[in-house]
Order: structure tokens, then sequence, then C-alpha cells
């Protein structure tokens, strides 16, 4: 019975904590990781009543809808979370979105092979059964919520629409799952599938968006420490976005011209200090906390209210702020 929980319980948490091992940028919210393993296991609990439900209520073969039906319900389950952190800017990186979709399906794989253990383990003598339970069903889970995370941010980062990004995702992440469904009748096949795919396909994904993200800090970095100089310097003016602002002044009252510059260089700031907060974790260094920054972001938030959608619209051509830019503002509030 031990090993049959170890065997069944253990390898996608060891595959997780690998995973929280490679992210050396350290982009992973502890809060938000919590919050993903606690989704986890209230997904598996609501996919079991849903599927339940549609097999009672519609007599479906359990073959078909095990290919076809309980993959889109439990992908769908699981994704709702990871939707909600994209569109709350809460996700800025394949890295960090990767772990917290592994996370998700990590503890949705917990909760059901502990209901089969307390199940089935008494009367199922062989340990191949939880070897491929363990090591197969549950890094399926884990790594098809991974690979609709990665996917989906991959879209956004390329501007594809976000309803275009959801169905990529979702396509890939029910595909691999009917896929290694409908291998189950060969139980070991199926795993050495899975065990192949995942881990090759995340380690990959880290490794390429990790490279990507320092090129991103090294090139914008220095952009806006230059930017910054010559705002507090005087010479706004002189700059690429200073000579932009002067060129929309006309189309805005002087209130909001000043309202655009003071966001400008607010922005810009709490740009580089969040930038330096992901160097120095990279590095291992202690970051003490700014106790000015809970207040300049209500400042931000409050300027971004003053200047209105057209105003945001108006500099978003010359101040990056794409979903990673929105993303590291979000890094400062945590306070992490």
């Amino acid at each position: 019975m031990v090993l049959k929980v170890i065997f069944c319980l253990s390898p996608v948490f060891l595959f997780l904590l690998l995973f929280l091992f490679l992210d050396s940028l350290r982009l992973v919210n502890k809060t938000t990781l919590l919050a993903c393993l606690g989704w986890g296991i209230l997904s598996a609990a609501l996919s079991f009543y849903a599927n339940t439900f549609l097999i009672r209520e519609y007599g479906l073969d359990f073959n078909l809808f095990s290919g076809y039906i309980a993959p889109v319900v439990e992908e769908v389950m699981k994704m709702l979370l990871i939707l909600w952190l994209i569109r709350g800017s809460k996700i800025g990186f394949m890295i960090d979105g990767a772990i917290y979709g592994f996370s998700i399906g990590a503890a949705f794989s917990l909760a059901e092979n502990i209901f089969y253990l307390i199940n089935y383990a008494s009367g199922e003598a062989n340990l191949m059964v939880w070897i491929t339970r363990g090591f197969g069903t549950a890094v399926m889970h884990g790594g098809t919520t991974a690979i609709f995370t990665i996917l989906v941010i991959s879209s956004l980062n390329r501007q594809a629409y976000f309803g275009f990004a959801i169905l990529a995702g979702a396509v890939a992440a029910i595909t691999i799952h009917a896929v290694f469904n409908a291998l189950t009748t060969w139980p070991v096949i199926a795993t050495v599938f899975i065990m192949l795919v995942i881990p090759l396909a995340l380690v990959l994904s880290f490794q390429f968006n990790e490279n990507a993200i320092r090129k991103w800090l090294e090139m914008e970095f220095d952009t806006e420490v230059s930017m910054l100089t010559m705002i507090r310097k005087g010479k706004f003016s002189e700059t690429r976005t200073g000579k932009y602002l002067l060129s929309i002044r006309s189309h805005f009252p002087a209130e909001v011209v000043f309202d655009l510059y003071c966001f400008i260089s607010l922005y810009t700031e709490l740009s580089i200090k969040a930038k330096s907060v992901m160097m120095l974790r990279e590095n291992d260094f202690v970051i003490t906390p700014d106790p000015e920054i809970p207040s300049k972001l209500s400042e931000l938030k409050s300027l971004r209210k003053q200047i209105g959608n057209s105003g945001y619209l108006a500099i978003s051509p010359v101040l990056r702020m794409s979903r990673k830019d929105l993303w590291k503002l979000s890094l400062l509030a945590s306070g992490k």
C-alpha cells in the first residue's frame, strides 16, 4: 500500500519542484501558486460531479465519454483560473504561467488519485496501475494545463485575439488529454508518451522564454533609465516620447497633457523599479520593500482614470504597456 501511495502521488509534485527550481528569475508568486493548488483540487471535484451528471443524465457510453467528453470538461475546469490570472495581468511570461498551470493539474491529479486510492487500492494488486497513474495520468493533467497556458501567452505576445489564443491553447490541451485517454488500453505506451512529450516541451519552453526575458530586461531597462534621466533633467521634450507628446498636445486640454506627462514619468519610474527587482531576485539579493510603492501605484491608478481611455490610447504607441509590461506592476503591488 505504501508503494502505491508513493508511486501514485509523488511523481507529479517532484516535477513541480523541478520546474520551480528552473524558475531562476523567481517569477512565481507564492500566494498565486497556493491559489492554483487549491483550484486544482476544487476543479477535480467539480469535474467529478459534472462527469457523473452527464453520464447518468444522458446515458453515455463510458469509453465514448472518456475519449471525447471528459477531456473537454476537465481541461475547461482547470483552465478557468488561468484565464482569470491572465486577464488580471497576474501572469507575465510563459515560465510563471506554465508553473501555475502545472500546479493546477498537479493538485487536480492529487485529488483524483486519492479518490482512486481510497476506492480501489485494496482491490488492485497490480503496482503498474498506480505507477501509470502517478507518472502518466498525473503528469498529463499538469502538462496539458501548462501547455494551454504557454500557447495562450505565446499567442497574446504575437498580438493575437484573446479568443483565438484561448482556442489554440484549449485545442492542444484537449487533444493531448484525449490521445492519452485513447492510449490507456496500452498504459505503458501512454505513460511513455506523456513522459516524453510533457517534460521536454516544458523545459524547452522555459529555456527559450528565459532567454527572451533577459533580452527584454536588458534592452528596455537601458532605454527607460535614459528616458527617466532626461525627464528629471527637464529635457523630456528632447526624447522620442516627449516629441510625440508635444505633437498630440493640441488634441487634449492642457490639464490632460500635464496628467499624461505625470503618468509617463511615474510609469517609467515604476517600470524601472520592477525590472530592478526581477534582476536582483535572479541573483538572490535580499530585496528591501520600498514603502513608497503602494502610494505610487495608487497615484498611477488615479492618473490612469484622469487621462481617460483616449489619453491612454494616445500614449500607448510610444510607452511600452503590453501585457507583460503591465504584469510587472503587479509584481510591485505584491511586494514579492
